[in-house]
């Protein structure tokens, strides 16, 4: 990997970090990168997954007080997580390279859209909390966490972090928020906490496919990635919140565009 191309990739993984810490998609920075730097799309996805491990855990601990309350009740859904996104892990390892080659850009899109059009959902959003929010907004949710009508559909939505992980943010606050009728804001220490477990799992299983396997990781990639996404969420997540969310947007839209032009044409 040339210096240039490293520094690159160093800055958007910090990016991502802190943009995933304060609402999610910051993948979506990164992977396309690792994908115009000429990685195939399994790899680049093993890759990124592998190293954002460690910019999840900087999101985490930026909200560790707000999960700390919330763990008594998390065990269902934490036991869901783990067994939905080493699901998916296990169906990217499954899917030959030419299926990724058409999947994963297409996933890319299908993400960019959901970040172009989060501000519209994030409305909409918000007119169902208002409608039916029970407890103390900005208090802990609590029980509503083991709600069948929650946990299922996160089921499905860790099977997609574990198998594309971009994006995942998004998916999930939308449908905690529905599901327990709170804020984004109440919700979004849960969707990080809940987003490092996707990414351990699907990492442990890309680390043990390589060591017995041969799946292929680029290491390097990983190093930068997580030295980037680590510094990015312990403290970037600042920054991102006081910029205004359509530069955030604006950026991770720029990004993933480029390169995806980048790694076909």
């Amino acid at each position: 990997m040339e210096p240039l191309s490293a520094l690159l990739l160093f800055v958007m993984a910090m990016m991502a970090g802190a943009i995933n810490s304060a609402v999610g998609s910051g993948s979506l920075l990164t992977l396309p990168v690792l994908m115009a730097l000429g990685l195939p799309p399994g790899v680049a996805v093993r890759t990124n997954t592998t190293g954002m491990v460690f910019a999840s855990f900087g999101s985490v601990m930026g909200y560790r007080k707000e999960i700390k309350r919330e763990l008594p009740h998390l065990g269902p859904m934490i036991v869901v997580t783990i067994l939905a996104s080493g699901t998916g892990s296990l169906l990217l390892l499954s899917s030959p390279s030419s299926t990724l080659d058409f999947v994963v850009p297409v996933l890319i899109v299908v993400a960019l859209l959901m970040v172009i059009f989060q501000p519209k959902l994030t409305a909409w959003l918000g007119q169902r909390a208002a409608a039916g929010a029970p407890g103390e907004p900005g208090g802990a949710v609590g029980q509503a966490w083991k709600r069948p009508q929650l946990i299922a559909p996160m089921g499905a939505a860790a099977v997609y972090g574990g198998y594309f992980t971009a994006a995942q943010g998004i998916l999930y606050m939308a449908i905690m928020s529905v599901a327990t009728g709170r804020s984004l804001k109440d919700v979004n220490p849960v969707k990080n906490f809940l987003s490092l477990f996707v990414n351990i799992t699907a990492a442990l299983v890309y680390l043990v496919a390589w060591a017995f396997f041969g799946a292929e990781i680029v290491w390097l990639g990983v190093l930068i990635v997580a030295a980037g996404g680590l510094i990015g969420g312990v403290g970037g997540s600042q920054i991102s919140k006081r910029l205004p969310n359509s530069v955030l947007r604006g950026i991770i839209v720029v990004v993933a565009l480029v390169a995806l032009v980048r790694q076909f044409v």
